[in-house]
């Protein structure tokens, strides 16, 4: 029996329990190939004190750069105060957030943040600059190693940080640009007029959240013009569209809550009061909110949330004496909603119109979808297809982080799925195996999904059938062949999520698991190599006349090889939406009738292999060119 005394009570300095359990601090850690990785929360720390100057009043410019897993983020705020530079990147009880009169309505309320990402950085340097002078400090994993005298500056007042994330913590990292670019696009979003440099390039709104709906959505597709709702310490922008389910963006004091929380159901509630007491009709709230697009921002004192991360707000009340959340966002909605609906009679006459459409679409599909479930019970086709795992992201208790990695593997016939079932981790992963490839449902309605058994068990497995918000897995990992009927399988499966389930994709779930292309061995030592690059290079390590093996198939791969493949090393490249992606135009390029200009596109780009090497191919005559 193992003894418990004295000597096994440990007391950690600041550092020592950040590096310990960095999850604490800043959530799931990761590589960088999701949006909520660590290396992200990192930049969005940093970052979001300078946000703070800005809502106070000091400096309109933050120039970001990242060369090269490196990160140097510049405000133009008023500095922190030159004796205290050190004091508040290296004391975990100090900081500027704990006096409210000088952060009112701050991101961060903790003095955590900075802390966390110096004692995560290999390399972490900070500079203050207050008028014409300034101080510098020095740090490697939250320890000082240079803390230099106060000198002369001229440069303008302000604060700048860089930092290098920890590699021994953030395994393989990598910055995905696109994810950074999302997030600090939101940051201009709520804040009006700031300038936002990334590499050199400009980042700036003018309208607020009427910009973030107009650029995040096909505007030619919404039943009604955007509407625009401002008021004190509360924005609002909503339409109706197209696309099946609900899209929202919320935030917090600047702060995108990704996961809602009081001020979003808030929200949700409010506009369906509204609509009904307008119309004077007790619309059922799933017709009134099919298809909304909406976003809202609140600010609100000393606000609470459920991790450090803030991804969902707890608050119940607006400020220490203020109204509760609910209803300062309700009476806004129902005012302000109301009046608009008053006097544009056009959209209130197209919204009631987009209720009606979705009443009736939902009891069209309600039918459809009892036989479908009867029918799939019957043959118990589902229970074969899926090999479930035993932990799931929709767990009400549990390891918070073990949820974080639950993943299933959509893979394609039963070699593939036999040999990642052999190899996976049971507790947090799961297989589920499709029948040949699944159909085009490109243009189609979401009857198809109920009347195609694959779509429907794909859908019943992921727990999908109501809401995302019921997700079974974390991960969504499209595991197919690298060859054309492989790429083929994954374009169908990408069209099936980006038409009937497009916040799964939004919302950073959805990925394609990357597999080495080729195995290089000798007696000592074995390579899997996931490019042509690659490849070359493990030759010249292994130098002589080593064995060369080329994966045509997920098949052709031994359950003791995919269990490296999908273990604590997995290559996943994430499906990414960027904040100019229009769904419908890029299903109808990709997955429509062919066109000219997907033609062209195909014939500039197309590359063969010869020798094994790939190289661009000559000009393909047009009337020889198939394409999917």
């Amino acid at each position: 029996m193992a003894k418990y005394t004295e000597d096994n009570i440990r007391s950690l300095d600041w550092k020592e329990h950040i590096r310990l359990r960095p999850g604490m601090y800043i959530g799931k850690l990761g590589n960088g190939s999701a949006p909520d990785d660590g290396i992200y929360i990192l930049v969005k720390e940093i970052f979001d004190n300078c946000i703070d100057e800005y809502v106070m009043g000091f400096g309109d410019v933050i120039e970001v750069s990242i060369q090269e897993g490196q990160v140097e983020i510049r405000d133009y705020g008023r500095g922190i105060p030159l004796g205290k530079v050190v004091d508040c990147v290296s004391k975990i009880n100090t900081g500027g957030k704990y006096d409210s009169k000088a952060f009112k309505k701050s991101v961060g309320l903790n003095g955590v943040g900075t802390k966390a990402v110096n004692a995560l950085s290999t390399y972490f340097k900070v500079q203050a600059v207050r008028e014409g002078k300034t101080k510098v400090a020095e740090f490697e994993q939250g320890n000082l190693v240079k803390e230099h005298r106060v000198a002369k500056s001229t440069e303008k007042n302000g604060t700048r940080i860089i930092f290098n994330p920890d590699n021994s913590i953030f395994k393989n990292y990598r910055f995905v640009m696109d994810f950074v670019e999302n997030k600090l696009w939101d940051y201009a979003y709520l804040n009006a007029g700031l300038k936002i440099q990334l590499n050199g390039k400009t980042i700036v709104s003018r309208r607020g959240l009427f910009d973030l709906l107009n650029k995040k959505t096909d505007v030619e597709t919404l039943r009604y013009p955007i509407i625009h709702l401002k008021g004190d310490d509360i924005e609002i922008a909503m339409s109706h569209g197209q696309q099946y389910g609900e899209q929202y963006y919320s935030f917090v004091n600047g702060q995108n809550t990704t996961q809602g929380g009081t001020h979003l159901q808030a929200f949700r509630e409010a506009v369906v009061t509204t609509v009904r007491e307008f119309f004077n009709k007790s619309y059922d709230a799933r017709d009134i909110r099919a298809s909304i697009v909406g976003a809202i921002s609140v600010r609100v004192e000393e606000p609470v949330f459920e991790s450090q991360t803030k991804t969902k707000l707890g608050s119940l009340n607006v400020g220490p004496k203020g109204p509760s959340v609910r209803k300062f966002v309700g009476d806004f909605v129902k005012r302000e909603l109301d009046n608009y609906l008053h006097k544009n009679p056009d959209s209130a006459q197209a919204l009631q119109k987009r209720i009606t459409q979705s009443e009736r679409e939902r009891k069209e599909i309600a039918g459809i979808k009892k036989i479908a479930n009867e029918r799939a019970k019957k043959s118990k086709v589902h229970n074969k297809k899926l090999r479930d795992c035993r932990v799931h992201f929709n767990d009400k208790r549990g390891d918070q982080d073990i949820k974080l990695r639950t993943t299933i593997f959509i893979t394609e016939g039963d070699s593939a799925s036999g040999s990642i079932t052999k190899a996976r981790d049971v507790q947090t992963q799961a297989v589920f195996s499709l029948r040949g490839k699944p159909l085009n449902c490109f243009g189609l309605t979401k009857k198809i999904v109920y009347q195609n058994e694959e779509f429907h068990l794909l859908q019943h497995a992921l727990n999908i059938e109501d809401s995302i918000e019921d997700l079974r897995f974390n991960n969504v990992v499209v595991a197919t062949d690298a060859d054309v009927d492989g790429m083929h399988i994954r374009l169908l499966l990408l069209t099936f999520f980006l038409q009937f389930f497009p916040d799964l994709v939004r919302n950073g779930h959805l990925y394609i698991l990357e597999t080495p292309l080729f195995r290089v061995r000798d007696k000592s030592q074995t390579f899997y190599c996931y490019s042509e690059a690659e490849k070359l290079q493990a030759v010249d390590k292994l130098r002589g006349k080593p064995e060369i093996t080329r994966f045509k198939g997920l098949g052709e791969i031994s359950p003791d090889e995919f269990a490296d493949f999908i273990g604590e090393d997995i290559r996943l490249e994430p499906v990414v939406l960027g904040d100019d992606a229009n769904i419908e135009q890029v299903l109808t390029y990709y997955m429509g009738k062919n066109t000219p200009k997907r033609q062209k596109f195909i014939i500039e780009n197309l590359r063969v292999e010869k020798d094994g090497v790939s190289e661009e191919d000559e000009e393909v005559p047009e009337e020889n060119l198939v394409t999917a």
